[in-house]
């Protein structure tokens, strides 16, 4: 295992397949060829499971950053003799540009080392683990460089100097003068597609210019919001833009399985997959921090992978692979010890088959979002989206595991009937585009209902507060949603109220948010969720309480890396990063917060003293 904290990694995509690179220039994470592949290099999860690293030899200071607006990871480290730099990045298919990221990534990493001044002696460590650090493979050197081979996997090292092959791993020493350069690649086939190529000197600078070129032509066709912390909603547009699987455009709650809710525990799952409950919030900051087109795309693969015969009677599944696929089965890998002894690790998600009625309204909300990208959709898909809303009327006085997918008994949970309302209301706004005017009377009886149910038993006057589940009195972070999907205003006394009681009794000493804190069937403990402390942001800013707001979100958003990257949670003992990494869920919170905040104080303000134009 590894003790390096979450933040130190940096995170690069080819927005097929993601790697975590720390601070101290390791590769500790890498799956090839998608983003849920078992790992090449995971030693994040284990000290056996591979890593490769490039860094200098003795006492050095490090500092990073991304190149401009790009994915392209450059460390600086600072020795007594001189300076190196390490650019890092997985590399673009040749050419790609604007929408067509990913388009033909040949699944390659890169790393460039150039000496800036003076003479560093740098040591390079390769020890590859394909799948999960199960294979110890075979390191075969060749004239260009190292050929691993092992399993389903086949992987090209290539080199511009010699290693020493010992055993199951590869070293070399190198030393660096001031301007020279040397390139390495680490190109992945599987073995069905014959062998990996290896690349020249040449190639990798001129790919590695050709990546930063890809990146910044994104950034400058999609990133068009102007406001307050800018910065960081672009970081997090271009994070949600490298969590996007090309082929599909599913886009994944994060790069990582198994980083720990609290270090040395059991919460540990895999979110390499894409959830619909993040749907209509994801399309969301799609729209303020990166551009409508990603979001069509999104939404497509969304309408696609949920669509079924819903008229029969079967349920809305609420994740999917990135491909599409259903069946997300839990296993776990009993061979690595977990980031800091956390175990079990898992791969896939046990959640998969549970049934959570939050998913109707999620998904009509994003199809709300898009309404003109829905004139273009086939019958067929506007049918499933009216049969959504008809199971949301129908099935809403059910109960099921609720939005933090609870793996104890299902209960009525209150912000799983306030999405059953955002399905039939957003559905009575969409007939005409769905075609389905006939269905209107009855959509409207079930908002009423709904709407009678919520005020009427989502309400606890012993908490004072809109709570978790029906009959309840814990405290729940998704009661803010009431304001932010427009059930109810958030100036409304008992909105404004339950505000109050999640700001003061569900946060921790530096006033960041817990979900909620009341038992849930599992074992151990978690962190606070900054996606939770961004909502309280949100909803503070529609109460027009902009001054609260911002310094709300400026708490969470001060637990940004210094790359710009949010993790899931924050230790509630501590300042350290938990969870998956980086997250998107914690990202698209920053993104709608900014943009709530930004509007509201745009509203206090005179004519034309705006922060810029709506993107």
């Amino acid at each position: 295992m590894t003790s390096e904290p979450i933040a130190s990694y940096g995170m690069l995509s080819d927005c097929r397949s993601a790697a975590l690179v720390s601070a101290a220039g390791s590769v500790d994470w890498l799956c090839f060829p998608r983003f849920d592949s078992p790992s090449v290099f995971g030693r994040i999860l284990g000290g056996e499971a591979g890593f490769w690293s490039i860094r200098p030899v003795g006492k050095h200071s490090s500092a990073r950053r991304y190149l401009g607006p790009t994915m392209v990871l450059e460390t600086v480290h600072t020795t007594a003799g001189g300076a190196v730099t390490v650019t890092d990045a997985l590399v673009l298919g040749e050419g790609n540009r604007g929408h067509e990221l990913g388009a033909g990534a040949p699944g390659t990493l890169l790393r460039q080392v150039a000496c800036l001044e003076g003479e560093v002696d740098v040591e390079v460590i390769f020890e590859p683990r394909p799948e999960y650090g199960l294979i110890v493979p075979l390191l075969h050197g060749t004239e260009d460089g190292i050929l691993v081979s092992g399993g389903a996997d086949v992987l090209a090292f290539s080199t511009p100097v010699p290693f020493e092959v010992v055993g199951d791993a590869a070293r070399a020493r190198l030393v660096l003068r001031a301007g020279d350069v040397r390139g390495f690649a680490l190109h992945h086939r599987h073995s069905s597609q014959g062998e990996p190529s290896f690349w020249s000197q040449k190639d990798i600078a001129r790919r590695l210019e050709d990546t930063l070129e890809g990146w910044g032509s994104w950034s400058r066709m999609h990133q068009k919001y102007v406001g307050p912390w800018q910065d960081l909603v672009a970081t997090s547009g271009r994070i949600l833009q490298a969590l996007t699987f090309y082929p599909t455009g599913a886009i994944i709650a994060a790069p990582t399985t198994s980083l720990p809710e609290v270090a040395g525990g059991t919460r540990n799952w895999d979110y390499r997959y894409t959830w619909i409950r993040d749907a209509s919030m994801t399309l969301q900051a799609l729209w303020v921090a990166a551009c409508p087109d990603e979001a069509g795309k999104f939404f497509q693969f969304l309408a696609r992978a949920a669509a079924s015969r819903l008229s029969t009677g079967a349920e809305l599944q609420i994740m999917y692979g990135i491909g599409g696929e259903r069946d997300l089965s839990e296993r776990e890998l009993a061979h690595l010890p977990g980031w800091r002894d956390s175990s079990p690790v898992r791969v896939g998600n046990g959640a998969w088959n549970q049934r959570q009625l939050d998913v109707y309204g999620e998904l009509l909300d994003a199809a709300a979002t898009l309404p003109d990208y829905l004139d273009g959709m086939e019958p067929g898909t506007r049918l499933f989206l009216a049969d959504a809303a008809d199971a949301a009327a129908s099935r809403w006085q059910s109960t099921d595991q609720g939005i933090w997918e609870v793996r104890g008994a299902p209960r009525h949970y209150l912000h799983s009937k306030l999405m059953c309302w955002v399905a039939v209301d957003r559905a009575i706004g969409l007939a005409g585009v769905l075609d389905a005017e006939d269905r209107v009377p009855h959509w409207t009886q079930a908002r009423a209902q709904l709407a009678d149910s919520i005020r009427t038993n989502g309400w606890n006057d012993t908490a004072g507060a809109y709570t978790q589940a029906y009959g309840s009195e814990d405290l729940d972070a998704s009661a803010l949603m009431l304001a932010i999907v427009g059930f109810v205003p958030a100036d409304d006394p008992r909105m404004l109220a339950t505000i109050d009681a999640i700001e003061h009794r569900l946060t921790d000493s530096r006033g960041l948010v817990y979900r909620y804190q009341a038992d849930d069937g599992l074992t151990g403990e978690e962190g606070t969720f900054l996606l939770c402390t961004f909502w309280l942001a949100h909803a503070l800013a529609l109460s027009g309480q902009t001054r609260r707001a911002r310094t709300v979100f400026e708490r969470a958003a001060g637990f940004a890396t210094d790359l710009g990257l949010l993790a899931e949670e924050v230790a509630p003992d501590s300042n350290e990063l938990l969870g998956n990494f980086p997250q998107a869920f914690s990202h698209i919170g920053l993104v709608n917060a900014a943009w709530a905040i930004r509007t509201a104080e745009d509203k206090g303000r005179p004519p034309g003293a705006g922060d810029g134009d709506a993107p």
